[in-house]
Parts: C-alpha cells; sequence; structure tokens
C-alpha cells in the first residue's frame, strides 16, 4: 500500500505520484495538518455522524496518519484514477475511497488558497500574479490535453476529437513559472479540437512587464505585446 513513509524515501517516485518534492510536501502538511483537525477532529466520524467513542479508538484506519490523508488526495489530484484503483493503492474499498475523496479535496483547495499556490483563472489578472513572477517573470505556455469519454452526440464528437492525440480530450491552456516549476495560469476546459493559439488568443493574457514567453509550434504567431518569445528549434538529423 501507498504510504508516505515509504515514498519519502523515493523522491522521484513522490514527485511522479503527486508532483510535489518532499521539501514541498512537507511545507504543504505543516499546513494541511492543523486545517484538517480544525475542520474534523471532533465530535464527528469520516462518515458524518456523532461519534460513540474518542477519537482514535477502536482499530487504526488505513489513513491514520495525516500525511498519508494528504498523500491520498494528492495522488487522486494527479493521476485521477478509478476510486476502485484508488483504494487498492491505498487499502480501502471504493465506497470508503469516495468518501474519503469528498472528505480531503474541498479541504485541500481551501489549504491551496489560503498558501496563495492556486493558478490564476484570469487572463488578465496574470500580470500582478505573484506565481507568475516569482523569481522572474520566465514563463512558458502549452495546451494540455487528457482522455475522456467518447460523447454520444456525433456533433459533441468532432468537438472533442484531437488529431493529435488520435482520441476524444478535454484541453486546458497552462502557463507555467519556468524558475518555480508552479503554474501561474489554468484556462478554463475546452474541446481537444481546439487549437492552441486559438485558446491563447481567447485567454486575453496580460503578462508581466519584461516577461519572456516560451512556446512551441503549436502557437506559431503568438506574439503578445511587451512580451519576449522564444521557441525551441528542433535538431537537424544526420541523414546517412
Amino acid at each position: 500500500m501507498l504510504r508516505y513513509k515509504t515514498l519519502k524515501k523515493k523522491p522521484k517516485e513522490l514527485l511522479a505520484a503527486t508532483g510535489l518534492r518532499v521539501e514541498e510536501f512537507e511545507e504543504l502538511v505543516r499546513v494541511f495538518g492543523p486545517a484538517y483537525a480544525k475542520r474534523y477532529e471532533g465530535e464527528q466520524t469520516v462518515e458524518g455522524k456523532v461519534r460513540q467513542r474518542r477519537s482514535g479508538g477502536g482499530g487504526k484506519a488505513n489513513l491514520s496518519k495525516i500525511e498519508d490523508k494528504l498523500l491520498f488526495i494528492l495522488v487522486y489530484e494527479k493521476t485521477y484514477p478509478l476510486q476502485t484503483m484508488l483504494g487498492l493503492q491505498f487499502g480501502l474499498s471504493q465506497a470508503r475511497t469516495n468518501i474519503w475523496i469528498h472528505r480531503l479535496l474541498p479541504l485541500l483547495r481551501e489549504v491551496l488558497v489560503t498558501l496563495k499556490l492556486t493558478p490564476e483563472r484570469d487572463g488578465q489578472a496574470v500580470a500582478d500574479s505573484a506565481l507568475a513572477q516569482e523569481g522572474g517573470a520566465d514563463l512558458v505556455i502549452d495546451g494540455t490535453e487528457r482522455r475522456r469519454q467518447r460523447p454520444k452526440d456525433p456533433q459533441t464528437q468532432r468537438k472533442q476529437y484531437s488529431g493529435k492525440q488520435k482520441a476524444h480530450t478535454d484541453k486546458n491552456l497552462v502557463l507555467v513559472n519556468r524558475h518555480s516549476q508552479k503554474v501561474a495560469y489554468l484556462s478554463d476546459t475546452q474541446p481537444g479540437r481546439k487549437h492552441d493559439k486559438k485558446l491563447a488568443d481567447e485567454a486575453t493574457i496580460r503578462y508581466p512587464s519584461g516577461a519572456t514567453l516560451g512556446k512551441d509550434t503549436g502557437f506559431q504567431g503568438y506574439e503578445p505585446a511587451g512580451v519576449i518569445t522564444w521557441q525551441p528549434k528542433k535538431s537537424q538529423k544526420v541523414r546517412t
């Protein structure tokens, strides 16, 4: 079963599972722990019922430690597995997994807002975003896609079909700070068929003064005012 005590000794696996390094995880758990205790530890069980015994009594739960609670919900957010599969990873039934997701997810989001780690959702707010300017406004823009269930409606199927991924997808535009590796901006979810540059044009992002912006060929022609853009060049393959 997945446990933070084990993954802490395997930084690469922890990063793959949660998107966080050890020091980032421990910084987050320092705030997440007290927030959980304030909201939940007291007179209610995990199911929201009145306790019949004191907190901590009875058999030990599989998510008894606050580090494992945070690990559980971060793995869910990072990998978005089926609840049955997530339960297998943490030794929980599907029903208990569902309960824990609904218990922990709102709390995680509140903590991230408190720590000011949530990306901007309004493109105009990026110019004043601390996440965008942390270490310098050296940014990278890209479109991200994730697979979704094939829609039944033929017209919706065409909108959701991504020729690049050869699958039906949802797409978001993300803006990442190269210094901190944090997401400074996240667009609304759009159909997978929509082109990256069109997404960027519609987002009307206002960038910090003197910002640099890395982009790939999907953003060819996207040249926001006052921003220095750069694009990686593909290496020339030696032909024999």
